[in-house]
C-alpha cells in the first residue's frame, strides 16, 4: 500500500503543475494576442521607413551622406543582444545565446566584442563570457517608443564618437506562435542599397534633401530599435505559450500513464488480499 501512496502523490503533484502549465498557456496566449497587433502594425511602417532612407541616402554623395553612413573597418563592434526577462519559453533564450557565440567565433572573429543586453536572462549568461557594458532589463517595465529611444539614441552617439564601427542586434523576429527567427540586423552603420540614379525622382523634397534626412534617419533608428524589441515580445509570448502546451499535454501523459500504473498496483493489491483470505479460509477447513 506504500507504493499506492506514491503513486498517488505523484498524480495529484503532476496535477498541480497541469492547473500552472495550463494558466500560463492561457495568460501567454492572452499577451500574444496585445504584442502581435503592436508588431503586425508597426512593421509595414518601419520597413517602408527604412526602404525610404536607405533610397534616398543612396543619391546622397560626399559628406551629405551621413554620419550614420560612415563605414569603417571593423574592430569594435557592439551586439544589442534582446532576450526576455523571465524563463520557461523553450529554447527562446538559449537561440540567442548561440547565436552570439556563433558570430564572435565566425564572422566577427578577431574584433573587440561588447554587449549591451536587454532582457535578464541573455544578461546573467553572457555575463560571463562577454563584456556586457550595461543591462537595460528594465526597458520591459514600460516599453514604449520614447523608453526605447533613449537606448538607440546612446548606440548612435556611440557610433558617432567612433567608439563602435559596427553596432548589431540580435533578436527573436516573430513568425508564428510555434516559430521565431533569430535575427542579426545591422544597426549601424546604415546599409547601403544598390540604386539607379532616378531610384528617387519621384520625391519631393522640401526644405532640402539633406535637411530631411538628417530628421528622418534618427527616427528611423529609433523605430528599427523598438520594432526589434517588440518583435522578441510577440515572440517570447508564443514560445511560451507553445512551451506551456506542451508541458501540459507532456505532464497529461505522465498522469495517465502513473494512473494506469496505479490502477494496475491497486488490483494486484486486491486480488493478493483475496488469495490470503482464501489460502487462510481453505486452511481452516483442513
Amino acid at each position: 500500500m506504500a507504493n499506492l501512496k506514491e503513486i498517488r502523490n505523484r498524480i495529484s503533484s503532476i496535477g498541480s503543475t497541469m492547473q500552472i502549465t495550463s494558466a500560463m498557456k492561457m495568460v501567454s496566449a492572452a499577451k500574444l494576442k496585445k504584442a502581435t497587433d503592436t508588431i503586425m502594425a508597426m512593421r509595414p511602417y518601419s520597413e517602408k521607413l527604412t526602404e525610404l532612407i536607405q533610397n534616398i541616402s543612396a543619391t546622397l554623395e560626399g559628406d551629405n551622406a551621413g554620419i550614420y553612413s560612415q563605414t569603417r573597418e571593423v574592430k569594435n563592434v557592439l551586439f544589442v543582444v534582446v532576450t526576455s526577462n523571465r524563463g520557461l519559453c523553450g529554447g527562446f533564450n538559449a537561440n540567442i545565446i548561440k547565436q552570439i557565440n556563433h558570430l564572435s567565433q565566425n564572422e566577427f572573429k578577431g574584433t573587440n566584442i561588447d554587449l549591451l543586453t536587454i532582457g535578464k536572462k541573455g544578461f546573467d549568461v553572457l555575463r560571463k563570457q562577454f563584456n556586457v557594458t550595461e543591462n537595460r532589463s528594465n526597458l520591459y517595465d514600460d516599453l514604449s517608443f520614447d523608453n526605447s529611444a533613449v537606448i538607440a539614441q546612446q548606440l548612435m552617439d556611440a557610433f558617432v564618437e567612433e567608439k563602435y564601427d559596427s553596432i548589431q542586434i540580435v533578436y527573436n523576429q516573430f513568425k508564428n506562435a510555434a516559430t521565431q527567427i533569430v535575427v542579426t540586423e545591422q544597426f549601424l552603420p546604415l546599409l547601403p542599397i544598390e540604386t539607379d540614379s532616378n531610384a528617387s525622382s519621384d520625391y519631393i523634397y522640401e526644405p532640402s534633401k539633406p535637411e530631411i534626412i538628417e530628421t528622418l534617419i534618427p527616427l528611423s533608428l529609433k523605430t528599427q530599435l523598438f520594432k526589434a524589441v517588440a518583435d522578441s515580445v510577440a515572440s517570447e509570448h508564443g514560445a511560451r505559450m507553445t512551451a506551456m502546451h506542451k508541458a501540459t499535454d507532456n505532464a497529461k501523459d505522465l498522469r495517465d500513464q502513473l494512473t494506469l500504473s496505479y490502477n494496475k498496483a491497486r488490483q494486484a493489491a486486491i486480488t493478493n488480499e483475496i488469495l490470503e483470505i482464501v489460502g487462510g479460509a481453505e486452511a481452516l477447513n483442513k
